[in-house]
């Protein structure tokens, strides 16, 4: 039997030939702001609060949308002041035609602070598609989940699904989330609500500001965990706090992380290292102790780039010499042709890339 290709409709075709994609989007969006050739675009139609400085988004997607695995993150598109900006999040489905975004303001984030203060009903994103490895195990083994902050957002993904697929009640899971105050926590009740149900899920949440206080995430806390060479464990958090579980958790039996902001390794380098750039044919000088992409665009030079956090890949380019020192973790690399994020690594010495 062969496939049959789908076709596109008469009028979309007869709007792609006269007026062209872009020009033929316009006027669709002039009736119906979801309306698209291609674009995957969502409608806010609800705004709440979930926690302090932090907000959930309820959005309509339209027919291109794809909703990723639970625990993946979607590239979100906005325009802001005329300028288009991508940041990176964690979606929840709540149905086949509704997500929930939650977002956190963050200082100087143009586009968190966009999303909490100035996005209203009616506002119209843009999405691109799915990416993440953190998905849920086909496996049986114990899951823990570590989260900090707004990293709780995939946590809560996840945990949705393993309940609506019926997994809670056959399998062990324990969910650890670090927050400063009471007034900071998202999902509170929605976790404790299913650990009533499940006695299979633990949950605990860890207050480090407050009075009394609980330790951040240290060695004390795996006497809280059975069976670690067993487990899975996922983590998700500021860049300090997953590298500090990477440490702990080493003996897992398997171990993802993601790591939503970007805590500098502290550096005292100064001076300027040339970067060649082989598909632009330049050569341009970069501040040593910072980012490549961040160098590069100071040079007014703009390579594609998605999250900033060395999470989906947009940046990466193969570097065909030099030495280069990730910002996260403070590993250097000076294997000439290997895959370089430019968004986490600085150049600790003359580089040349493929950009």
């Amino acid at each position: 039997m062969h496939a049959i290709a789908k076709q596109k409709s008469p009028v979309n075709s007869i709007f792609e030939m006269v007026v062209g994609r872009h020009h033929t989007n316009f006027w669709l969006q002039k009736i119906n702001p979801l309306w698209s050739i291609h674009q995957a675009l969502g409608k806010i139609i609800e705004k709440n609060q979930s926690a302090q400085d932090t907000i959930s988004l309820t959005i309509e997607v339209n027919r291109h949308f794809k909703m990723g695995q639970a625990g993946q993150h979607h590239p979100v598109i906005v325009e802001v002041n005329g300028r288009r900006y991508e940041r990176t999040y964690s979606l929840t489905q709540l149905d086949a035609h509704r997500v929930l975004l939650t977002v956190k303001k963050v200082a100087e984030g143009i586009v968190s602070q966009w999303l909490t203060e100035t996005a209203q009903i009616g506002d119209v994103l843009e999405f691109g598609q799915p990416y993440g490895e953190m998905l849920i195990p086909k496996t049986e083994q114990p899951l823990i989940l570590l989260a900090a902050g707004s990293g709780i957002t995939p946590m809560y993904s996840l945990v949705k699904k393993l309940d609506e697929l019926g997994h809670l009640g056959q399998k062990s899971v324990r969910l650890m989330y670090w927050v400063k105050k009471n007034q900071d926590t998202v999902f509170k009740k929605q976790f404790e609500t299913i650990a009533e149900q499940y006695p299979s899920f633990k949950f605990d949440v860890f207050y480090t500001q407050e009075n009394p206080s609980d330790a951040r995430l240290n060695a004390e806390y795996l006497d809280q965990i059975q069976s670690l060479e067993k487990s899975i464990v996922y983590v998700c958090g500021p860049s300090g706090f997953v590298t500090t579980a990477e440490q702990l958790f080493k003996k897992a039996q398997q171990f993802k992380s993601e790591a939503f902001s970007l805590t500098p390794i502290i550096s005292e380098e100064t001076g300027f290292i040339n970067v060649t750039l082989t598909q632009s044919n330049k050569v341009v000088a970069i501040p040593k102790g910072q980012s490549i992409l961040l160098g590069l665009e100071q040079q007014n030079i703009k390579p594609q780039h998605g999250c900033r956090m060395g999470i989906c890949n947009k940046c990466a380019c193969n570097k065909a010499q030099g030495s280069t020192k990730n910002l996260v973790n403070g590993q250097e690399n000076m294997e000439p042709n290997n895959l370089l994020r430019i968004c986490v690594n600085s150049a600790q010495t003359d580089l040349v890339i493929d950009i």
